[in-house]
């Protein structure tokens, strides 16, 4: 499906859009010259290629980097950065009209100024393309080409013209968004993460088709702003993939806010009705309509492929899974690897980024890293955010692994209480028998921060029950955690250990 063209009121370009673009994509660049085959050939400078370009250039070779639009990807550009930005203005508002819940006077009024909100978004973004501008990135010792990266053959690419040779390649494109086939979508309009954050009104009305982690975020964040938002979702509660009291917690935080939620409701065709985009939805059999100012879509991300030329390659594909890798990130063409959103099944930034250095590791120091070896944390920025680590107790289940929670309630703890962000959880999940941690959920205000603690744990190896040996900075929200632990360690004694004690205190 073809995205419409811009839609009315959408920003002209401002101060911080033009330092953002001369940061990411130059006025006048000129691609350098061609000599030697690279050592490593890189196309798309998303998080995995610009974090494998400049690993690979440090340890000595020759690097090419290929963009074909700004640098950054669709994390700086329309994604992470910019959705943070509004999101931390969003919850300002919301603790503003909620002042009198931590013991101040809420204001007479609450004024939103959503054209300031977005030109500090517009502000952070550009900030941020600095530390990866496309100046940097050349200083560093990469060979920077801006253009349409083309496969050849299996050694060698055209760039708009110029033949690029490699020794060895890595694609990380990154990906797109998914579109829903909705009859009479593509001729009302709408918005995707790659035009909602060139607003510079805020809607009246949003209807946002799609309940995953990005929808969440956004629709909560402009119900903030004061937009009527509405959620269509065709499951029956947000992110699927999470812990079902998690999706709970959010659905009612976000009922709490204002937002319209319509679970189990599938979006089936839209027009225009009186200036207004109505929407048909369907639940149940039953029909209703939704007339708002503006729809934001994106159902999922899909693997960017377009124009590669990769059957000129050797690199087998599958347009809706991506790339096919290998665990060390091979394609089928051994000269050539792939990272991040083009060939993983999660999608996220940090996950870029260290399968970009897993190919540097491969393909350039005879290296077996293996991407089945990560351990992935993910958060959903909602108020409360949702994060998870490693296994859900489900997949250890199917994997006849036995597992015992451990679950505090963040009303239990004070840092919690005191700043009045009770509403959440933590849960670790362990092997029966032992304190190896599986897996773990935290949803608290800062649950992306907590779940960290948890990463490092698993990956350095480090139990349950050590973690209750930690002392932790008082009072912090992630004392969660180690309440967490201490429940295990405090766990009920097998019969034989309970007889020990008795015999001994009965002394």
């Amino acid at each position: 499906m073809l995205q419409h063209p811009p839609l009315p009121g959408l920003a002209a370009v401002d101060s911080g859009d033009a330092n953002g673009r001369l940061n990411g994509r130059p006025a006048g660049w000129h691609n350098p010259p061609t000599g030697k085959p690279y050592h490593l050939l890189v196309i798309g400078a998303g998080p995995a290629g610009l974090v494998a370009a400049r690993a690979a250039v440090a340890l000595g070779a020759r690097v090419a980097l290929i963009e074909k639009n700004l640098l950054g990807g669709v994390s700086l550009n329309s994604g992470c950065v910019p959705s943070q930005a509004l999101i931390r203005t969003s919850r300002l508002y919301a603790e503003m009209r909620n002042a009198e819940a931590y013991g101040a006077k809420s204001p007479p009024t609450v004024e939103v100024d959503f054209p300031l909100a977005m030109q500090r978004m517009r502000r952070i973004r550009a900030r941020a393309a600095c530390l990866d501008s496309a100046h940097a990135v050349a200083a560093a010792g990469v060979d920077l080409f801006f253009g349409t990266a083309r496969f050849v053959d299996g050694d060698s690419v055209d760039v708009d013209g110029q033949r690029l040779h490699f020794k060895k390649a890595l694609i990380a494109t990154g990906s797109r968004s998914l579109l829903p086939t909705i009859p009479g979508l593509d001729e009302v309009g709408y918005l995707t993460n790659e035009t909602l954050f060139d607003l510079t009104a805020l809607p009246k009305s949003l209807l946002v088709i799609g309940g995953g982690p990005f929808g969440c975020q956004v629709a909560q964040a402009l119900c903030r702003f004061g937009c009527r938002t509405i959620i269509a979702h065709a499951e029956p509660l947000f992110l699927p993939k999470e812990e079902r009291d998690a999706a709970q917690l959010l659905a009612e935080s976000m009922a709490r806010d204002g937002v319209e939620i319509h679970l189990n409701t599938k979006a089936v065709n839209a027009r225009m009705e009186g200036g207004k985009k109505v929407v048909e939805t369907l639940n149940d059999g039953n029909v209703a309509t939704i007339a708002v100012d503006e729809i934001l879509t994106g159902i999922g991300r899909l693997p960017a492929l377009s124009g590669l030329n990769l059957e000129a390659a050797g690199v087998a594909y599958d347009a809706n899974k991506g790339i096919v890798v290998d665990d060390f990130l091979r394609t089928t063409n051994r000269r050539i690897f792939a990272a991040g959103d083009v060939c993983l099944e999660h999608r996220y930034t940090d996950i870029a980024k260290a399968s970009g250095h897993i190919v540097v590791r491969n393909a350039l120091c005879f290296g077996r890293a293996r991407v089945s070896a990560l351990t992935i944390p993910w958060c959903t920025y909602t108020d409360p955010e949702i994060a998870h680590v490693g296994q859900y107790v489900r997949q250890a289940r199917e994997r006849g692994i036995p597992v015992k929670t451990f679950t505090v309630p963040m009303h239990e703890v004070d840092r919690a209480i005191a700043d009045g962000e009770e509403n959440g959880f933590v849960k670790v999940h362990v092997r029966e028998g032992g304190d190896e941690i599986l897996g773990a959920t935290v949803v608290a205000r800062h649950a992306g921060e907590m779940v960290n603690d948890l990463s490092l744990a698993m990956v350095a190896g480090i139990g349950l029950g050590t973690i209750s040996q930690v002392i932790h900075a008082y009072p912090t929200q992630a004392e969660a955690i180690k309440k967490a632990a201490t429940a295990y360690v405090r766990k009920p004694a097998s019969r034989w250990i309970t007889w020990l004690r008795r015999q001994w205190f009965a002394r």
